[in-house]
């Protein structure tokens, strides 16, 4: 049995306020473009996996999303299974999805997500992120923010805003206890998030495309210390879908162009101290998957990491070994993540400005960096990419993510099976 993986199809909407698109149009759009990439019909899929985190308290869908939104689509009779993992669910579907056809289970198997998360009244939208913690213990994750804001002498707000998520406390508290033990500075934050946004110029499907210099990021409405607007992820609708064969199911289809799947390595948390950064989640799972492909950081030649803030950012290519712990933000001020650097980091634009559609975006960064080794990416194309890095996280429990995927993804190899 091959226990090789290829991504064969991909399909993306654009991230953005579709107040008058639903989560049925939007997942068909994705589809419908993943099924076309690969030359394939739904009659070929033999398994989908349907992430979704909004649509049972936003849209009153409580059980079965998937197999609603996907049986107008023909794909109906093969199982269907419907993930919710926090900000991670949609790299935890193309998991599942990978699993399935490298065990031989199936030959083709559908990785979806789509999320409506906009909503007429913003802070009910934000109120969606408010579950993913342990909210039996929200008084100590609380007492956990103060004490890191208290240390490094930032004092911190009381309550949650209602024009923010839970979670921008969290990355700022994060962030200010970076900066007290490692010298981090507002400033690097804003040079991640003008690289990012100057990025989104380039990507059609982005949800914003301005350019912000960093003394604009620098200048944005503080949303809560050290993060101002720019450094932020805003919420979004939209849907990707990404199609994996094994190599069976890759003879079937002549006119694809595959793109392997070297590693796909999902972890959960495990209890550390705050300076434990070799049980980090994300280092564990980036191990992990250097050691399944056989690879190291620098083989990385493009990655996409989940910068829900711009600290994510930092955080990540630190937990990934791209640079030394603590030297996230003179890594970035460095150029090094920049299109056209050494190691170009978010080149869609990442969170920041492509969006955050909780259940699409592990997928997003998937078809991105596909599109990359395909060498499809337009003005953001990374020369000579052959390796790329995808980092998606989700939740949080007593003091990181409570879930973390790190995919490598490669070209494929001749003779495609």
């Amino acid at each position: 049995m091959s226990h090789e993986v290829y991504i064969v199809g991909v399909g993306m909407t654009p991230t953005g306020k579709f107040a008058d698109t639903s989560l049925h149009q939007l997942t068909a759009t994705a589809v419908r473009a993943a099924l076309a990439d690969a030359g394939a019909t739904a009659r070929d899929v033999d398994m989908a996996c349907f992430s979704n985190v909004a649509a049972s308290y936003l849209q009153g869908q409580h059980m079965v999303a998937g197999q609603v939104v996907l049986r107008d689509l023909g794909i109906l009779g093969v199982p269907i299974i419907n993930v919710e993992n926090a900000c991670a669910s949609a790299s935890t579907a193309f998991w599942l999805a990978c699993q399935s056809v490298r065990s031989g289970s199936a030959d083709m198997a559908l990785a979806v997500g789509a999320e409506k998360l906009f909503h007429a009244d913003r802070a009910k939208s934000f109120e969606v992120f408010g579950g993913g913690f342990d909210v039996t213990r929200q008084n100590e994750l609380l007492a956990y923010l103060a004490r890191l804001n208290q240390a490094a002498g930032v004092p911190m707000e009381e309550g949650a805003s209602s024009e923010r998520s839970i979670f921008m406390d969290i990355y700022a508290a994060l962030a200010v206890n970076h900066m007290q033990r490692h010298g981090l500075t507002q400033r690097q934050l804003a040079v991640v998030a003008s690289k990012n946004h100057a990025h989104s110029v380039h990507n059609p499907l982005a949800q914003y495309r301005r350019p912000w210099s960093v003394d604009e990021v620098l200048a944005g409405r503080a949303i809560t210390y050290p993060l101002t607007l720019p450094m932020c992820a805003p919420i979004g609708d939209g849907a990707a879908a990404v199609l994996v064969c094994n190599a069976a199911g890759l003879q079937r289809l002549p006119g694809a162009t595959p793109v392997a799947v070297l590693a796909c390595e999902l972890v959960s948390g495990l209890p550390r101290s705050d300076d434990d950064a070799a049980q980090a989640i994300t280092h564990r799972a980036a191990l992990a998957a250097y050691e399944c492909a056989g690879l190291g950081p620098a083989d990385v030649d493009v990655a996409e990491v989940h910068d829900a803030t711009a600290f994510g950012e930092v955080l990540q290519t630190e937990a990934l070994g791209f640079c030394a712990p603590g030297d996230g933000g003179r890594f970035a001020e460095s150029g090094a993540t920049s299109l056209g650097g050494s190691l170009p980091v978010n080149v869609s634009g990442g969170l920041e400005s492509k969006g955050h559609p909780i259940g699409a975006t592990g997928l997003m960064q998937i078809g991105e960096l596909t599109q990359q080794l395909r060498g499809r990416a337009g003005p953001r194309q990374v020369d000579g990419a052959r390796v790329a890095l995808a980092e998606n996280g989700g939740g949080f429990i007593e003091n990181e993510e409570a879930v973390a995927c790190v995919t490598l993804l490669g070209t494929a190899r001749p003779g495609r099976a």
